[in-house]
């Protein structure tokens, strides 16, 4: 599931082609039964209006202006944002599409059917309605322990829930536990404020990174176990193998020799 920084990569890119651009339709796609998307009169809000800017906050993507309405997004498991010019056609499991005047287009793009598109009228009032935790980029050292601190639940389990921390998933959880050497089925309160603060500072570090290279995973370091996350691959930093194991109910990857 796309997490913090490719929801961010997906925002830069509605930033940089889709703004300021009248919208002239927005329509449904094929095959859209099991999917939630907005009906015909939310649709309509957005007819005539222009995204003026973009937000994100964890996985949800925000396209709207000051005075409303505006757009929300969750990518789900395989959700894209496509933006793309007239005469081209839509991607295949296109969803939602969204003329905007003149040949620009946007496509959302989804063939599991596990995302979703509403409108809204702000972001603000929305995260608190859907009792989202902080971003994980903006969370500080002092509430992470905080938070952390108090949950009795193994650490990769605690760092993937949304209402105490947005934005993070199975990818960048077990990445974060790899470069900080905590095996994910550490208790969260067990840790202590010191080893919990490191994790907050590895955390940031990580999501920076990919954020920089838009969630290019060939661009990030070698030594990172996103580019060898699957089991029996050799461990970067140590030498031990990388196994899995699941946790609440999830896959979790980690080294059997450093991550302890």
């Amino acid at each position: 599931m796309p997490e913090l920084p490719e929801n961010e990569a997906q925002r830069l890119t509605l930033e940089r082609e889709c703004l300021h651009r009248t919208i002239e339709a927005v329509e449904l796609g094929e095959d859209v039964t099991y999917i939630e998307l907005p009906g015909d009169n939310e649709r309509a809000r957005l007819v005539g209006r222009q995204f003026t800017e973009t937000r994100r906050h964890g996985k949800n993507i925000f396209a709207g202006s000051k005075t409303g309405p505006w757009m929300t997004v969750h990518l789900g498991m395989t959700g894209k944002l496509v933006p793309f010019d007239a005469p081209d056609d839509p991607p295949d499991h296109t969803k939602l599409l969204i003329r905007f005047e003149g040949d620009r287009r946007l496509a959302f793009q989804c063939p599991r059917k596990l995302g979703h598109v509403r409108v809204i009228d702000d972001p603000a009032s929305y995260l608190e309605d859907e009792g989202l935790g902080p971003d994980a980029l903006e969370v500080s050292c002092e509430q992470f322990v905080q938070t952390f601190g108090s949950t009795r639940s193994a650490i990769k389990s605690a760092l993937m829930k949304q209402d105490k921390m947005a934005g993070i998933g199975n990818l960048w959880s077990d990445e974060t536990l790899f470069q900080t050497g905590i095996h994910p089925e550490a208790r969260a309160n067990a840790l202590g404020e010191d080893v919990l603060s490191d994790i907050h500072a590895a955390m940031r570090r990580i999501l920076k990174g990919v954020v920089r290279v838009e969630a290019s995973y060939e661009d990030l370091p070698e030594a990172w176990l996103i580019r060898h996350r699957k089991s029996g691959a050799e461990c970067r930093r140590c030498g031990g193998t990388i196994v899995s194991t699941k946790v609440g109910g999830r896959t979790a990857y980690f080294c059997d020799k450093h991550q302890k």
